[in-house]
């Protein structure tokens, strides 16, 4: 039986991943200039940002997106 694979690029990889990618493709500095939130741009740490990204919704969202824009770029 063939398992049917998903078209979602977000499907099986953690947020803890797709922040490192993030950061090993940008660096936290233009992280922090293409997504403008206070765990970018000031003392950045993937703990902290971690922590954010979890509880804030909206902030995951944008972080998603342009893994999702950097994968397709």
């Amino acid at each position: 039986m063939n398992k049917s694979q998903s078209n979602d690029p977000l499907d099986g990889i953690t947020l803890e991943q797709i922040l490192n990618i993030l950061v090993e493709h940008y660096g936290w500095e233009e992280l922090g200039r293409l997504i403008d939130i206070r765990c970018f741009n000031y003392d950045p740490s993937v703990k902290s940002s971690l922590k954010f990204l979890r509880k804030t919704p909206w902030a995951r969202s944008k972080a998603e997106a342009l893994y999702i824009r950097t994968l397709n770029h």
